[in-house]
């Protein structure tokens, strides 16, 4: 399942995953306090958040076996040979679908844009992009993926309208970032603590 394959690649990548958040929080740190700039945990974490998300999509789409035969340039030929409800639905067709919501989530964040057409394109662009770089790595080209991935793309522009609103809606509680920020500290230790059982330093949580 994805989740798990997930899961799988991000304790096997956490040396570099750490490296990386390291450098990349201390060079903009650096920046920040540099140009006298202001701090907004949430923004900066938002950013982290996609840099590290786009490491793990590569790595699932360039490392899993998604049981692909062939060539497949006929919308809707794959997604229909599955059972519905069976292992294999959920992981190629599901699965598909759910790592592209963050996708759209951050194409809509990064935009500003109230308006589908730019996560659209972005999601299209980005996963045809995949499909022409899996055909050129010796495994095959996927029309359904596509379809679906832009799918994903989709839902997650809906959930970037959806939090947007609620924003803006109660943009007076969220004045200068403090809740915001507050909430991504306590939501950083949460993850941290739960990161750290994983790799099994003997934490209960």
């Amino acid at each position: 399942m994805i989740p798990e394959k997930a899961l799988d690649i991000i304790v096997n990548l956490w040396p570099m995953l750490t490296l990386i958040s390291v450098v990349l929080i201390t060079m903009r740190l650096s920046y920040l306090i540099c140009n006298n700039k202001k701090i907004s945990i949430y923004k900066e974490l938002i950013s982290l958040c996609f840099i590290i998300y786009i490491m793990l999509l590569f790595e699932l789409v360039t490392t899993t076996d998604f049981e692909s035969f062939s060539n497949n340039f006929i919308p809707f030929r794959e997604m229909f040979r599955y059972d519905f409800n069976s292992k294999l639905f959920y992981r190629n067709v599901i699965g598909n679908i759910i790592i592209f919501v963050p996708f759209g989530y951050f194409a809509s964040y990064f935009c500003k844009s109230s308006k589908v057409y730019p996560s659209f394109i972005i999601t299209l662009i980005t996963s045809l992009t995949i499909e022409i770089i899996q055909m050129g790595i010796g495994r095959s080209f996927d029309i359904d993926d596509i379809i679906l991935n832009i799918l994903g793309g989709l839902l997650g522009y809906i959930l970037y309208i959806i939090t947007d609103k609620i924003f803006r809606k109660y943009s007076e509680k969220f004045k200068n970032n403090l809740l915001l920020n507050f909430i991504c500290i306590i939501m950083i230790i949460v993850l941290s603590l739960i990161i750290l059982n994983l790799y099994g330093v003997g934490l209960n949580v």
